[in-house]
C-alpha cells in the first residue's frame, strides 16, 4: 500500500469529522428555529454524537485489530457518509438527533483506527511528521466546516452542512477500498459488560447534567448523575474482573504513554468550552453565522500550516516540548477569551484564535504520535481506541461543563436567547451571560492547566528502539 495514498485517505477522513465538528455548532441556532426545537433538546444533536464516539472508539479499535483495521476504517467512511445524507433529510429535532447518532458510529469506526493505520504504516521516528498531516486534515475540515459552514447556513440552509460529507466520503471510500489493505491481525475479545455499564454512566450523568439547562438543578437531574457516577464506579470494579476490559492495564507499562494519555484527556476536557465564544458571537454582538466564522478561521489557518513542522520537530527532540508549548498557547488564548467583555474589539476573537489554532496544533500531532509511539506492541488498535475514548470523554465532559455552568451562574431564558443568537441581547442580559461563559472558561483554564503539567513531566522518549525491544 502507498503510504502517502494511505495518509491521504486518513487525513481526508478526519477532515470530514472536522467539517461537522464546527459546521454543526454555528448550525444550531437555525436549527432550533427550523426544527421548532428548545435548548435542552437541540444540544442532543451535539451530546449524542460526542457520547456515541466516546463510548464505543475502544471497542471498535479492537474490531480492527480482529478483522482488519483498513476494512473497519473503510467501513467508517460508508456509515459516515449514510449518516450525513440522512441528518440533511430530517423533519424534526429526534430524526436529526437519531441520524447524528448514525453519523458518529461511522467517526468512531474512523477515529478508533485511524491512529492505529499510521502506527502500521510508519516506524516510531516518522510518525510525528504523519501526524502533523493528520493535524492539518482536522483543522482544514474545523477550517472549512466555520467558513463554509457560515456561508451554507447563512444563504442556503443547515440541511446542506450535512450534504457536502457526501462527494468527500464517496471519494475517500473508493480511494480507501483501492488502496488500503489489511495488514496482520489480533484475534481479541470484546467486554459487553464493561461497554453497557460505560454507556449507561456517561448516559445518565450527560442527560442529568444537559438536563439542567432547561428546568435547572432539582433533585431529579441530581438523581441522574448520582446514579451515573454510581455506575461509573461499577464500571472501573467490572473493569478490573473482566478478561478484556475495555481499558486494558496491559497497555499502561509505558510512563510517557499514561501521561500523554491523561494529558489529551484533560486537553480535551478543558478546552472546548472556547466553542461558546461562537455564542458570544452570535448573540451578544450580534453577527451572522458567517460574519462569526470568518473571525475564527485564521486560528485554523496558521495552525494548518505551523502542525506539519510540529510533527517533524516531535520526530527529532521528542514530543515533551512541542506539546507542552502547544497547551501554554491554548492556556494563554482562554485567557485572552476570559477578558471579553460585551464591547471587546473583534480582533481580540482572532488574536485568541490564533493562539488556540497554534496551540492545537502543536499538541495533538506531538501527543499523539507519543501515545502511539509508546504503546505495547500488539496493542495498537486497543491503544489508538483507547486514546479517542480518552480525548471524547474528556469532549464530552467538557462541553456538559460549559453548558451546565453557564446555565448556574445564569438565568435559563438569559442561555436560551444567547443560544439562539438573538440580536436584542444588550444591557444587563448580556452582562449576566458573559459572567457564566467567563465562570466556564476559568474552569476550562484550571483543566488545561493540569494537562501541560502531565505533558511537562512524562518523561523522555527514545523512538529510535523498537518498543519490543527496549
Amino acid at each position: 500500500m502507498s503510504r502517502n495514498v494511505g495518509l491521504f485517505v486518513i487525513v481526508l477522513g478526519l477532515m470530514m469529522t472536522g467539517i461537522d465538528t464546527t459546521a454543526v455548532i454555528l448550525a444550531l441556532p437555525d436549527i432550533t428555529l427550523d426544527l421548532h426545537s428548545n435548548l435542552d433538546t437541540t444540544i442532543w444533536v451535539i451530546i449524542i454524537y460526542l457520547l456515541i464516539i466516546a463510548v464505543m472508539t475502544t471497542q471498535l479499535g479492537r474490531f480492527g485489530d480482529s478483522f482488519g483495521r483498513s476494512k473497519i476504517y473503510n467501513s467508517g467512511f460508508v456509515v459516515f457518509t449514510v449518516g450525513s445524507a440522512l441528518a440533511g433529510t430530517s423533519f424534526n429535532i429526534y430524526e436529526l438527533i437519531g441520524f447524528r447518532a448514525l453519523q458518529a458510529f461511522g467517526g468512531a469506526l474512523m477515529q478508533a483506527n485511524s491512529g492505529a493505520l499510521i502506527a502500521d504504516l510508519y516506524p516510531a521516528n516518522e510518525r510525528g511528521r504523519a501526524y502533523g498531516y493528520t493535524s492539518i486534515g482536522y483543522t482544514t475540515g474545523a477550517t472549512l466546516g466555520i467558513l463554509v459552514g457560515g456561508i451554507i447556513t447563512t444563504f442556503i440552509g443547515w440541511e446542506y452542512i450535512f450534504y457536502i460529507n457526501i462527494p468527500i466520503g464517496i471519494i475517500a471510500t473508493i480511494l480507501g477500498i483501492k488502496n488500503i489493505k489489511s495488514g496482520k491481525t489480533t484475534k481479541t475479545y470484546f467486554d459487553i459488560p464493561g461497554l453497557v455499564s460505560l454507556l449507561a454512566a456517561l448516559t445518565l450523568t450527560t442527560y442529568g447534567a444537559a438536563n439542567i439547562t432547561g428546568v435547572g438543578v432539582d433533585s431529579f437531574n441530581i438523581a441522574l448523575i448520582i446514579t451515573g457516577l454510581i455506575i461509573l464506579g461499577i464500571f472501573i470494579s467490572v473493569e478490573k474482573k473482566v478478561k478484556n476490559p475495555i481499558i486494558n492495564m496491559k497497555v499502561f507499562i509505558y510512563r510517557v504513554f499514561n501521561f500523554s494519555l491523561f494529558a489529551s484527556f484533560f486537553e480535551s476536557m478543558g478546552y472546548l468550552s472556547v466553542i461558546f465564544i461562537i455564542m458570544y458571537l452570535q448573540g451578544i454582538r450580534g453577527l451572522t453565522p458567517l460574519d462569526a466564522s470568518l473571525l475564527l478561521v485564521p486560528g485554523y489557518v496558521i495552525g494548518a500550516c505551523i502542525a506539519p513542522f510540529a510533527g517533524r520537530l516531535t520526530d527529532k527532540i521528542g514530543a515533551r516540548i512541542p506539546a507542552t508549548s502547544g497547551l501554554f498557547l491554548m492556556l494563554a488564548g482562554i485567557l485572552v477569551y476570559t477578558t471579553f467583555s460585551i464591547t471587546t474589539p473583534l480582533y481580540f476573537v482572532i488574536i485568541a484564535s490564533i493562539l488556540g489554532g497554534s496551540g492545537s496544533s502543536l499538541f495533538y500531532p506531538a501527543n499523539n504520535s507519543a501515545v502511539m509511539a509508546n504503546a505495547t506492541p500488539g496493542y495498537y488498535g486497543l491503544s489508538s481506541g483507547l486514546l479517542r475514548t480518552f480525548a471524547n470523554i474528556g469532549t464530552l465532559i467538557s462541553y456538559v461543563l460549559a453548558i451546565t455552568i453557564a446555565s448556574i451562574t445564569v438565568p435559563k431564558y438569559v442561555a436560551l436567547e444567547v443560544f439562539l443568537g438573538l440580536h436584542n441581547i444588550i444591557g444587563s442580559l448580556a452582562a449576566k451571560f458573559m459572567t457564566g461563559i467567563r465562570s466556564a472558561l476559568i474552569m476550562s483554564f484550571i483543566i488545561v492547566v493540569v494537562a501541560m503539567l502531565l505533558s511537562l513531566f512524562r518523561g523522555k522518549e527514545n523512538r529510535l528502539v523498537p518498543m519490543d525491544k527496549r
